[in-house]
């Protein structure tokens, strides 16, 4: 089962699928390969798979992706390989990914895998709050332009099997994981 979480940048995405990865014993992640720069507390494999820009673009000459964007001037994109071996794996995948993305491998994968929809919804004050207090220090562009993002990415919310608003942490967490678990019933 694939397990997909979407919501605008600083909407909790990568804290939920942490505490998910250490509250439940089947649960895995898959990074997304990207071109975008490591930051301080990224962690190559697990935040993600960072390559250059040179070789994303030789990944996607050689079809090495399901699916892949350019979202804030950075190439994100889901390797067929990693997938595929995890999914063989009988693991539950959590994977943090677009709306773009999400669209793309619900499409693709929707003969062959069980795919879980969740987005996670922020308010526009509440997440300018959070871009600007990140580990990271986003500059006052990039938090323009997560900002402008926002009502796109609120735009395609009917795509999801679930919306999820996160203003606390623990509940949302153990909402996720009864969906996991209620689906994991009926699979």
């Amino acid at each position: 089962m694939l397990v997909i979480l979407s919501g605008v940048a600083g909407a909790g995405k990568d804290t939920i699928k942490k505490e998910l990865i250490k509250r439940m014993e089947n649960v895995e992640s898959l990074p997304s390969f990207t071109s975008r720069p490591i930051r301080e507390g990224d962690i190559e494999g697990q935040t993600y798979n960072f390559v250059s820009r040179e070789e994303f673009e030789k990944m996607i000459e050689n079809q090495e992706f399901y699916e892949y964007d350019i979202h804030h001037n950075q190439y994100y994109g889901t390797s067929r390989t990693l997938l595929n071996d995890k999914m063989k794996s009988g693991k539950i995948i959590v994977k943090d990914i677009d709306v773009n993305g999400t669209e793309h491998l619900k499409e693709l994968l929707k003969e062959d895998t069980k795919v879980i929809t969740i987005f996670l919804r922020v308010p526009k004050e509440e997440l300018k709050k959070r871009l600007e207090a990140r580990v990271d220090k986003p500059s006052p562009q990039e938090v323009i332009l997560r900002l402008n993002r926002f009502d796109y990415e609120e735009s395609k919310i009917s795509l999801y099997d679930y919306v999820l608003k996160n203003d606390d942490l623990e509940k949302t967490v153990q909402i996720i994981k009864t969906i996991i678990e209620n689906e994991q019933k009926q699979h």
